[in-house]
């Protein structure tokens, strides 16, 4: 079978600076795979990879068996961080449509269509009873799931989310992550994560990233390849029914 995400001897190199080295990886219909690793060990520049928006120093990286500059329209991507002034007066909706942008036909060219396909993107995340609601007085895990039906719009095989958890509360990333699970389902999805804990609860599988790939595969990790990872010691710690790793101070 044939991967969603195919990533070959994949070398990043800024100047002088290597930032992926030897990276090699497969993502399946289906596969929610978190990335997991330190600051600066290269997960986001993984994603813009994918994404076609860096290009390899070495190597190479299909996406439906295409280039990613070919392959675009059949990805979503949620950014790691969405500043906007909470004050614009821009409702839901009309930031779902600008997942529309870019693509053939745009947001304006079949208006109707487009609002439809906006209106199905948010029913998926439960947001739709908010479609004409302004964006800045919504909380900040409803935002989070209209940012994502933005990416939903063009109807993607792939989703790449960019720590998207960060800055909603705990309540609201359970509700979260079972999203994303709906999601799996119907596409591929690639998730960086600071989160250990709840990244080893919900993904299928991990990779552990630090320039190079230091673990891929099931979602139980060990001490030892995390120490390897963030080249600092780790200590576990139980807390009710999902173990929560610590990094020591380093």
């Amino acid at each position: 079978m044939q991967a969603l995400v195919s990533i070959e001897q994949l070398w990043v190199q800024y100047g002088n600076i290597t930032v992926l080295e030897d990276i090699n990886l497969e993502v399946h219909e289906g596969d929610f795979l978190g990335i997991i690793g330190p600051n600066g060990g290269g997960k986001s520049t993984l994603l813009k990879a994918i994404l076609g928006l860096v290009e390899p120093s070495h190597g190479r990286v299909l996406v439906a068996g295409l280039p990613p500059d070919k392959a675009r329209r059949l990805i979503g991507y949620v950014p790691q961080h969405n500043l906007f002034d909470r004050e614009f007066p821009i409702n839901v909706r009309d930031v779902v449509l600008m997942g529309l942008i870019g693509i053939k036909g745009g947001m304006h060219r079949h208006g109707k269509e487009a609002r439809i396909l906006a209106q199905q993107a948010l029913e998926k995340v439960g947001m739709l009873p908010y479609e004409n609601r302004q964006i800045g007085k919504l909380s900040g895990g409803q935002q989070q799931r209209v940012f994502i039906a933005r990416a939903l719009i063009s109807r993607p095989r792939l989703l790449l989310l960019d720590e998207p958890t960060s800055g909603i509360d705990s309540a609201a990333q359970a509700d979260f992550y079972e999203l994303l699970e709906n999601l799996k389902k119907e596409m591929g999805i690639i998730m960086v994560s600071h989160d250990i804990g709840a990244v080893s609860v919900y993904v299928n599988t991990i990779a552990c990233l630090n320039r190079r790939l230091y673990y891929h595969g099931p979602g139980e990790i060990t001490p030892e390849i995390l120490e390897a990872t963030y080249q600092c010691p780790v200590q576990f710690i139980a807390h009710g029914t999902v173990p929560h790793r610590v990094l020591k101070e380093h």
